[in-house]
């Protein structure tokens, strides 16, 4: 069985305060996108039980990797014996706040209830992905959604239109705990745009910029230098980055804000023109 596990961005982030378990609560509006891992699984007579490979060396492939938490989650709680064989092939990037690895748990749970036919409902998924981690719920409902909690409770809803987005990434990433960490104590940088900001009928807004922006500064470059495109609607990290995404006007041309990004900002760049899904 083939799979697509697709990234998402958040439209929209606002963080409460902190909860007394550590973790923040949270509105946020989140969409699916267009760019997909690739995930084939398959029942497998081996005795290892889950065997899984990816095609990203960097990826970990035990107890820490989400894909294997998922598939072990879902072998206790409907306690099947059968084995497993998963295969893992990357397109979304680490550390981006596209929620990759999220997204990758959380098919897996859904591809198993359709292999192994345990008609398990969507709620009780949610509640197995709960467990592996605050954005995977979100994925089991396969629809943009209102996430509130520390983003396990979702309300999935229907995006007033379908956008073009491009996704520009530098070569490093952003630790999610940290940025979390850090906003408390945060500051705006001057010069830099942090308002909401309203396009087609939507309002782009993320609370996590304060304190990435305050370290990584060229992040706070890369949006300021996005909303100057004239081809760009709106432009906003997605989650805790490194991901800025741009959403593009009309018939815009996504190539030629990538190919002057690439000279403007950095030739290392990587970038992805893609959609939003529901």
């Amino acid at each position: 069985m083939q799979v697509l596990a697709p990234a998402k961005i958040n439209l929209s982030l606002k963080l409460l305060y902190r909860r007394p378990d550590g973790f923040h609560e949270i509105e946020t509006l989140i969409a699916p996108i267009t760019l997909c891992d690739e995930i084939g699984i398959g029942k497998s007579d081996s005795s290892e039980g889950i065997q899984f490979a990816c095609d990203d060396p960097s990826v970990p492939k035990r107890d820490d990797n989400l894909v294997v938490r998922a598939a072990k989650a879902f072998f206790e709680k409907t306690k099947l014996k059968s084995g497993v064989s998963i295969q893992l092939k990357k397109k979304i990037p680490h550390g981006a706040g596209l929620g990759g690895g999220s997204s990758d748990a959380a098919s897996t749970l859904l591809a198993l209830n359709e292999l192994f036919e345990t008609k398990l409902p969507r709620e009780a998924l949610a509640k197995m992905a709960e467990a592996i981690g605050s954005d995977v719920p979100f994925f089991i409902f396969k629809s943009a959604a209102m996430c509130k909690g520390r983003g396990e409770l979702v309300t999935p809803a229907k995006l007033r239109k379908e956008f073009s987005i491009l996704l520009l990434k530098p070569e490093f990433g952003v630790s999610a705990a940290w940025a979390y960490q850090r906003w408390p104590a945060s500051r705006e940088i001057p010069d830099v745009s942090y308002a909401a900001q309203k396009f087609s009928h939507e309002t782009f807004f993320n609370d996590l910029e304060r304190p990435v922006f305050g370290k990584f500064v060229f992040l706070a470059e890369m949006k300021m230098w996005l909303l100057n495109q004239p081809e760009v609607g709106a432009a906003l990290m997605s989650g805790s980055g490194s991901t800025m995404f741009a959403v593009m006007r009309p018939n815009a041309d996504a190539d030629c804000v990538t190919t002057r990004a690439k000279l403007e900002l950095d030739p290392e760049l990587w970038t992805c023109a893609c959609k939003t899904i529901g």
